[in-house]
């Protein structure tokens, strides 16, 4: 579910240059039984199933025998958790290492917080089938920021997020088609002014479609 994607685009780029090593560790490589069952229901009962503790914890103690454990930041993927934003990618970014433990069914033995310092992290507040799926969104807002992946890092740095405002309108050829033109200011050649248009645009952006956003960016 994971591997295709990470062979892919902006990650595709970070890997083969040497920017980021990313691995992937199958929890069934860490079960006991015949089964190589990962999941079991819970105790108390109640619908759905819960990813048992053993193939987490042994999958983390391969993980550290090799690399030390204060040196890695854990994320389990959940809706329990402090939704991610664009601040939080830029920290994840200046980790060394990053831990992502994929979230799945009504969720995992809360006993792993016992014997890890794992972080929940939420992508949104909706429910996924897998939590592979916000790990790829993790990793890709992650790596996108790394030094050399991205050729311009002023294109990351600009995105819609980056201070608390959504990104401005971009505009390419042709300069008319069927009686639409593009903004002239755009094609002035005055970059002052561009720059200003841009920032103007940001903001009436964020006012009319993110209120939310557009009180954080005023707050600070």
């Amino acid at each position: 579910m994971v591997e295709e994607p990470l062979k892919q685009s902006i990650i595709r780029q970070g890997r083969q240059k040497g920017l980021v090593d990313i691995y992937v560790h199958d929890l069934r490589d860490f079960t006991q039984d015949k089964h190589r069952t990962i999941d079991d229901y819970p105790y108390g009962g109640g619908p759905g199933m819960v990813l048992k503790l053993e193939p987490i914890v042994g999958a983390l103690r391969r993980i550290f025998g090799e690399m030390p454990e204060e040196k890695a930041r854990i994320l389990l993927t959940s809706p329990r958790g402090r939704t991610l934003d664009q601040a939080e990618v830029t920290r994840l970014s200046l980790q060394d290492h990053l831990i992502l433990i994929c979230g799945h069914y009504k969720g995992v033995d809360e006993r792993v917080h016992e014997f890890y310092k794992v972080e929940e992290i939420s992508i949104g507040d909706y429910i996924l089938s897998a939590g592979e799926v916000a790990a790829l969104v993790i990793t890709d807002a992650v790596v996108r920021l790394l030094p050399g992946v991205i050729k311009d890092i002023d294109s990351a740095w600009s995105d819609s997020f980056a201070d608390d405002l959504l990104d401005a309108p971009y505009y390419t050829r042709p300069e008319e088609f069927e009686g639409k033109g593009v903004p002239k200011v755009l094609i002035s050649g005055n970059h002052r002014k561009i720059a200003e248009w841009r920032q103007q645009q940001r903001i009436k952006i964020t006012r009319e479609r993110r209120p939310d956003l557009f009180k954080k960016y005023n707050e600070t």
